[in-house]
């Protein structure tokens, strides 16, 4: 149940760069017959340049997303409930990131939840234009299930645009924002959620309702075929989670959490019970304290 461990290192691609094209630099100038002697100041290697240091404190947080972000049925059934919001809630229950990172009153006018149910990546560069318009120090990102949750296998977005769009997400973000910090959470596992929800009778009434039929469809059904399905829609989310880290990875100011997500051994507890499937209340909960523990850690939580 586990997936890979490596964790962003920002900055680290472009202070290699730095090094090595002081390196070809010198070697070229050793070849001219008009180079300066070794050791004087055109033979002296650039200084990399230094690693931004993460902002552990942010002052103001804008999210965006999908389903999960808006706290749906954390409240009431098949609603959005926002002030549940694991990133911008207001429920004490939850204590959402913002209201950890800034304190009740703050969080209230310096936090913005441009997230919407149904959001799939393709989607994201909108929510982020809206977002920018704020100009928040830390943009929370949690997107990629509606991807997977499709009426169908087959319907899932292939993993090419996926990592397409989230690059393009990103760079409409660094246009407006080029030093806004992103926490971008992985990609639920979906798999597990299916196994905690199947035993729970209301849950699987809700389900045939249409959520995430690629993964929940016949939720009862274990013959080869149903389990193949099931188990292509997990590849495709541990594949998507390799897209997030790989793309934030090159962000100077992206981090990725490193697949806790994921890995969050979600129970009946944290699951919904209006729909089995997405996140109580207890479950918005854990996540922001995931989010909290990955943001206000100078470097990535192992």
């Amino acid at each position: 149940m586990r997936n890979r461990r490596h964790r962003s290192r920002a900055g680290v691609a472009l202070a290699t760069a730095a090094l090595l094209c002081g390196g070809v630099l010198t070697a070229c100038d050793a070849q001219g017959g008009n180079s300066s002697a070794p050791g004087s100041p055109s033979h002296r290697k650039p200084s990399p340049s230094p690693t931004p240091s993460w902002d552990t404190s942010p002052r103001s947080l804008a999210a965006v997303g999908d389903s999960i972000t808006r706290g749906f049925d954390a409240c009431s059934v098949l609603s959005d409930c926002p002030e549940a919001s694991w990133a911008t809630g207001t429920d004490a229950a939850v204590d959402s990131l913002a209201t950890r990172l800034l304190g009740k009153k703050r969080a209230a006018s310096h936090s913005w939840n441009h997230a919407k149910t149904g959001a799939r990546m393709a989607d994201l560069t909108g929510q982020i234009q809206q977002a920018a318009a704020e100009r928040p120090e830390l943009l929370t990102v949690m997107t990629g299930a509606n991807d997977a949750c499709r009426p169908s296998a087959a319907a899932m977005t292939p993993v090419g645009r996926f990592r397409a769009e989230f690059q393009e997400a990103l760079r409409a973000l660094r246009r407006e924002l080029p030093r806004t910090q992103v926490y971008v959470a992985s990609v639920p596992d979906l798999k597990r959620l299916w196994s905690q929800g199947r035993t729970n009778p209301l849950g699987k009434q809700v389900w045939k309702l249409g959520i995430c039929a690629s993964m929940l469809a016949d939720p009862d059904d274990l013959d080869a075929a149903a389990t193949e399905r099931r188990a292509s829609v997990r590849d495709r989310v541990v594949a998507y989670n390799k897209v997030l880290e790989d793309v934030c990875e090159k962000d100077r100011y992206c981090r990725y959490d490193g697949g806790a997500v994921f890995d969050y051994r979600f129970d009946g507890d944290q699951l919904s019970h209006w729909d089995w499937f997405h996140p109580s209340k207890d479950g918005q909960s854990r996540l922001a304290e995931i989010a909290y523990r990955q943001v206000t850690s100078r470097k990535p939580v192992a």
